[in-house]
């Protein structure tokens, strides 16, 4: 499990506020609160509360201070977990969201908490080769279960804008990028002006998670039943290829960097974790489209530019001290390592 810290000075926020809000609003929960910190999330800070009668609960937040237009939208999570709710999707029960900054600083939501194993090493090295193919299997199951979700008939319908989805990501993820005061980058240099020009063809649009990888989601502690899908920030209705190259874009990384490691160099056989190919075939299987997928290559080059976008605007936060990892300074170094794959990618060396 992400490891539980005292909540950090910079994101503390009133307790005793937060108790009798919740108090009034959440059936059965007992104050006094006790919270503590999930460490290890990168982007809205995420607590654990337990109540005095043992009841547990997680609590997401905004980041405090100033933040990139459009991040960090915890009403955009809270919304598309509650419609999942009747699908079958595995998410966790929501209990609340508080649109009102003036209880904790900072809207939030609130959910049950659920008991279960996040594996964050995608290599599962405490887990035999069985278990690990099986991991691998239900985690692109999971993602094919999603992607065959009618996202109109769960009323999402106004949730996202369908169209024009991949050239709209492209110029989001350059327009934050180029807010995070990054540092000089010859591979995103030249990603910024590869990807425009290789928009491609687009399918149905599906509900796309956004950040869809192994340390976002929880298993049961004794097999590899999907017991939730987490943090959904960056879902929106979009390409569902969007979601499976950010799966897949792990494979092209290497897999001895920090703090965002990867597959290559790694005797995958030996290892019981499936192939790329093999995943992508196991996924057009499970929602029925044929395989290989047309202009794959370009969503794999985006996924690992708009990773480095992301971790641009990790470090940028961290220089001004409202990051929600400690660690997260690190970032510039998957920074580098993303542009740098992404640009191999693109020039087909990936």
């Amino acid at each position: 499990m992400p490891e539980l810290v005292d909540v950090l000075p910079h994101h503390r926020f009133d307790e005793a506020a937060l108790a009798g809000y919740l108090a009034g609003r959440v059936a059965g929960i007992v104050p006094p609160l006790q919270i503590r910190q999930f460490q290890g999330g990168q982007s809205n800070p995420t607590f654990r509360i337990t109540d005095a009668a043992g009841h547990r609960y997680v609590l997401r937040k905004k980041p405090p201070g100033a933040i990139l237009p459009s991040a960090h939208a915890v009403e955009r999570e809270y919304a598309v977990m509650h419609a999942l709710a009747p699908t079958g999707v595995p998410v966790p029960v929501m209990r609340l969201l508080c649109e009102d900054a003036g209880i904790i600083g900072t809207p939030f939501y609130l959910m049950d908490y659920i008991d279960g194993r996040v594996l964050i090493d995608i290599k599962l090295p405490d887990l035999s080769p069985a278990e690990r193919t099986a991991i691998y299997l239900a985690m692109v199951d999971g993602l094919a279960a999603l992607h065959r979700v009618d996202w109109r008939a769960v009323g999402l319908g106004g949730f996202g804008k369908p169209e024009n989805y991949v050239a709209r990501q492209i110029s989001r993820w350059t327009r934050q990028y180029l807010a995070s005061n990054p540092e000089p980058n010859p591979d995103m240099e030249a990603l910024l002006r590869w990807l425009p020009e290789n928009v491609p063809a687009e399918d149905a649009p599906t509900i796309a998670h956004g950040d869809y990888r192994l340390g976002n989601l929880m298993f049961a502690e004794d097999s590899a039943t999907l017991l939730a899908i987490l943090d959904w920030e960056l879902c929106t209705i979009g390409q569902p290829l969007s979601d499976l190259a950010y799966l897949c874009s792990f494979y092209h990384l290497p897999h001895d960097g920090a703090p965002f490691r990867g597959l290559k160099g790694l005797d995958l056989l030996a290892m019981g974790i499936p192939s790329e190919a093999d995943l992508i075939a196991r996924y057009c299987e499970g929602v029925g489209r044929a395989c290989p997928p047309p202009a794959f290559n370009t969503y794999l080059a985006f996924s690992s530019f708009r990773s480095a976008a992301i971790g641009q605007g990790v470090y940028d936060r961290s220089q001004r001290g409202n990051a929600a990892d400690s660690r997260a300074h690190l970032y510039m170094n998957m920074v580098r390592a993303c542009a740098r794959t992404g640009w191999e990618i693109a020039q087909g060396e990936g």
